[in-house]
């Protein structure tokens, strides 16, 4: 009777953590936090090895060993005590679906860097250099050094159709370049669009095993201050600096036109994300830069293009699909913009350039 009371005690506790399983695995799907649960066959799972401790794990990309669990950081670091009463009083630091919107004074550098060096991530920068843009690698790159999530594990992906023109420079520990081949193109729309066409393809054939996080930038853009761990995130979406400040949604550039998959219709919008930077989780960022892909094609099935190309698909997905930290103006802003007040730093900004002569197609 003792072994069977016993019996009927472990199918209670097992039934028992089954729909706390359950509960999990539902709150996960409907929550907008960073955290990934990956569950475990159970059928194949026997009382006492890893299998119910790796539930609690996040996905980690094809890397065991890397996981985020706790904010956890090493004891002894260093930093100030963080207030509840003081903090920026001149701009929102929080968007109405309540995820973090980034801006400098809103975070600690020393507190972010050190739990996300914990967690030792690999990180993929994917840029293109096609045609005569291969001129703004090395001032991308040299400035990356400097200050691009300095510390960390990252690796530029250069696609470009001149590996030649790709410069030599010094990198840091545990970062480098990978070289990717793509054609040239006669328009510099279909260089934007054969971004998402030949990135989907890299990240499912090599990306995918070398990396956790994934950051689409433009070429043209040059790092003038720290750009660090803050800007990790599940899905991590750039303010447009032209469109930050008490615009209306319905001016925002949107794809207006019902015929695009791009459409988003008057009356609705968020904010307007640039497509000059974007990250995310390696696996969410690859059913991004996917989505964008697909889409296009169906566009060009029918005849049409977005107005803004990858970036019009960009604003319709995170329209629906709520990015998990917004980052401000300052991490995509422009040598051709005054900064104002409520910048307070820049940290990686486009350059000013000749595009008549700098595109395939003149500019136009």
């Amino acid at each position: 009777m003792l072994r069977n009371a016993s019996k009927t005690h472990v199918l209670i506790s097992f039934g028992f953590l089954l729909v706390l399983m359950f509960i999990i695995y539902v709150y996960s799907k409907h929550s907008s936090s960073s955290f990934i649960l990956d569950f475990p066959d159970l059928t194949k799972s026997e009382p006492g090895n890893d299998a119910l401790e790796d539930m609690f794990k996040t996905n980690s990309c094809q890397e065991k060993n890397w996981s985020i669990g706790d904010l956890t950081m090493k004891p002894g670091v260093s930093y100030a005590q963080p207030s509840t009463q003081t903090g920026r009083t001149d701009v929102n630091s929080v968007t109405n679906w309540n995820v973090p919107l980034v801006w400098e004074g809103t975070f600690d550098p020393v507190v972010i860097d050190a739990i996300y060096q914990k967690m030792d991530p690999r990180v993929a920068v994917v840029v293109f250099a096609v045609g005569k843009y291969t001129r703004f690698l090395k001032g991308f790159m040299e400035s990356g050094e400097k200050h691009f999530l300095v510390g960390f594990r990252v690796t530029y992906y250069i696609f470009t159709d001149n590996k030649d023109d790709v410069p030599k420079i010094e990198f840091g520990k545990g970062r480098g370049v990978s070289i990717i081949a793509v054609p040239s193109a006669n328009r510099w729309q279909d260089v934007v669009l054969g971004r998402m066409k030949w990135a989907t393809i890299t990240i499912d054939k090599q990306i995918r095993n070398e990396a956790d996080y994934l950051f689409m930038m433009d070429i043209d853009s040059v790092f003038h201050n720290r750009f660090g761990a803050e800007s990790l995130s599940r899905l991590s979406a750039v303010l447009h600096r032209g469109y930050y400040k008490n615009t209306d949604r319905d001016k925002f550039p949107y794809e207006r036109r019902p015929l695009s998959k791009a459409y988003i219709p008057a009356g609705a919008g968020d904010y307007y994300y640039t497509a000059a930077v974007w990250g995310g989780y390696l696996e969410d960022m690859y059913q991004l830069v996917k989505y964008c892909h697909e889409q296009s094609v169906e566009d060009s099935k029918n005849k049409i293009e977005a107005v803004w190309q990858e970036e019009s698909h960009l604003n319709r997905y995170l329209l629906y699909n709520k990015p998990t930290k917004v980052l401000s103006p300052e991490y995509l802003w422009s040598d051709y913009d005054q900064k104002p007040a409520d910048i307070k730093v820049i940290r990686i900004s486009q350059l000013v350039k000749n595009y008549a002569e700098v595109r395939p197609n003149g500019g136009h």
